[in-house]
């Protein structure tokens, strides 16, 4: 269904006394902040809508879902803004020119939410090959005019939508991932000297983690001559970096046999396959076990997906990251580096820092932070949104 005309935008009011963080600049107006009339419960999830404060404050174009705890989320300063294909390119744009002063090459995140002011939005572009993620019934609206404003500006090759984020549960839509634009799913990224294959369809997530990427360069300026282990390694982004830096050989471990399948093909086309070896295993069990063998690595990476998957999931999470931090810091040499990483939103860093020095400790090691962080900068942050910065980082390195 098309949207109204700015005129005709439905009407959504705050409730009196509810407009404190709208009015601040918060980017969310939660369910119980609006007020829920029949006609509102009424409009299909996605519609753009004005919304004003109980005062007649007019805060702008929003798009709306009844259903969603966070009912709207801010598109435009301006209520009268035309949401079309060119306001989408205008957006895009901006995003666009930002990421090209950051970034020598097309490889990097395109577009993070709220911070490019596309909320719920995710875009990375490999090249001539572009992952959309739309995590709201708003963004899967505007996802035709996202798509032409794409072809406009990049005339990219291959768009593949990867709508099979669980978040798009809570917005009532079902999980997809097909092609938009192009046929296949094979893209390849470029970092650190080597080039990457990327599954754009059966990847994990939208197919490469470019979050990690400063902190791939970070690890490999430790890996001359170095034992390696890179464990959930997916297609292999830190082992590989640190066997192409020089490190003496790489343990790549994971569960996925096509992730390994993908970065054993990345190093044999790179020429660092006699230095990398693959083990798939669950990875925390394989940890134990071999530092049951007494086997002992330079630097060991341990980047695990997300254990935390709702708040609910916090405490089992921090036991796990602490039982992680265990597990790997016992595998890591004397004078050897480890680095941790966790991309549970709802786990904050204060909390993973605490988790990963227990666990350091319940190894009896002596360890002190390098580094401790988040990600690169093509994933930029809403100010009003900290909670959106969901990487934590820390690199020691233990006596």
């Amino acid at each position: 269904m098309p949207d109204p005309a700015p005129s005709d935008r439905p009407l959504i009011r705050l409730l009196p006394g509810r407009d404190r963080r709208v009015k601040a600049g918060h980017p969310w107006a939660f369910s119980n902040e609006i007020a829920m009339t029949p006609a509102a419960r009424a409009l299909p999830p996605g519609t753009l809508v004005r919304l004003e404060g109980d005062d007649g404050a007019r805060h702008g174009t929003w798009q709306f879902n009844p259903h969603s705890l966070i009912a709207a989320r801010r598109l435009d300063r301006d209520p009268d803004a035309a949401v079309d294909a060119a306001w989408a390119r205008a957006r895009l744009a901006e995003a666009l020119a930002l990421r090209e002063r950051l970034f020598g090459a097309p490889y990097y995140r395109l577009v993070h939410a709220e911070a490019d002011g596309l909320p719920g939005l995710v875009l990375d572009r490999y090249g001539d090959a572009i992952a959309l993620q739309a995590n709201t019934a708003g963004m899967e609206r505007l996802t035709p005019a996202l798509l032409a404003a794409l072809r406009g500006l990049l005339s990219p090759r291959l768009v593949v939508a990867r709508n099979d984020a669980a978040v798009r549960r809570l917005e009532g839509l079902a999980e997809e991932v097909r092609p938009l634009l192009g046929e296949g799913g094979e893209a390849r990224v470029e970092e650190g000297g080597l080039a990457f294959a990327v599954d754009l369809l059966g990847g994990q997530k939208t197919g490469w983690f470019y979050d990690q990427r400063e902190n791939r360069d970070r690890v490999a300026r430790l890996a001359t001559g170095a034992a390696v282990l890179d464990a959930f390694c997916h297609t292999g982004g830190f082992g590989l970096r640190c066997a192409a830096a020089g490190a003496a050989r790489v343990t790549l471990l994971d569960r996925s046999a096509p992730a390994l399948d993908l970065a054993l093909r990345t190093a044999a086309a790179n020429g660092i396959a006699g230095r990398v070896e693959a083990r798939r295993a669950e990875a925390m069990e394989e940890m134990e076990r071999l530092a049951g063998t007494g086997a002992r690595f330079d630097i060991v990476v341990a980047d695990p997906p997300a254990f935390a998957k709702s708040r609910k999931d916090q405490g089992a999470a921090l036991r796990g990251y602490a039982k992680l931090a265990r597990l790997a810091a016992a595998l890591v040499a004397p004078g050897g580096f480890l680095f941790l990483a966790s991309c549970s939103h709802h786990v904050a860093p204060g909390e993973f820092a605490e988790a990963a020095a227990w666990g350091i400790g319940r190894a009896r090691r002596e360890g002190r932070i390098l580094f401790q962080g988040g990600a690169g900068p093509d994933h930029p942050v809403h100010p009003l949104l900290p909670e959106s910065a969901y990487l934590k980082a820390m690199l020691f390195h233990l006596a």
